[in-house]
């Protein structure tokens, strides 16, 4: 159980980075993301998940995969509308930071898509 809290906690920690390198440069945290949460986002992420899979074969202890992969397919669609919308100039990004937007865009849209779609399992 051990195993599967702290891989709980580190996804959680992965997500929340994820949140801040989307919501700063749109300029609804005041938070400025430094390279520690480029690192830990993917790296928190890839780790918690595979501790929560690891750690437990009950289906139901894998709802917070799905739960985290969601969370990250609408942080990447958020992104993606953010980075849309300073494109045809409607929102103007702190600095020259759609570099976040893109990364979040990216990983954020893969984590999330392989998390969501292997959360289910496989049944025999």
């Amino acid at each position: 159980m051990l195993i599967v809290i702290t891989g709980g906690v580190l996804a959680l920690l992965g997500f929340l980075s994820a949140v801040v390198l989307v919501t700063a440069p749109m300029g609804w945290m005041a938070a400025t993301p430094g390279l520690t949460l480029w690192v830990l986002f993917p790296l928190f992420t890839l780790i918690g998940y595979g501790l929560l899979v690891v750690g437990s074969r009950d289906p139901a202890v894998r709802a917070p995969t799905r739960l985290l992969g969601g969370g990250l397919l609408l942080l990447a669609l958020l992104a993606a509308i953010g980075l849309m919308a300073s494109g045809a100039g409607l929102v103007q990004l702190r600095g020259d930071s759609s570099a976040s937007l893109w990364y979040v865009l990216v990983l954020g849209g893969v984590i999330g898509g392989v998390g969501s779609a292997t959360s289910g399992g496989v049944r025999a």
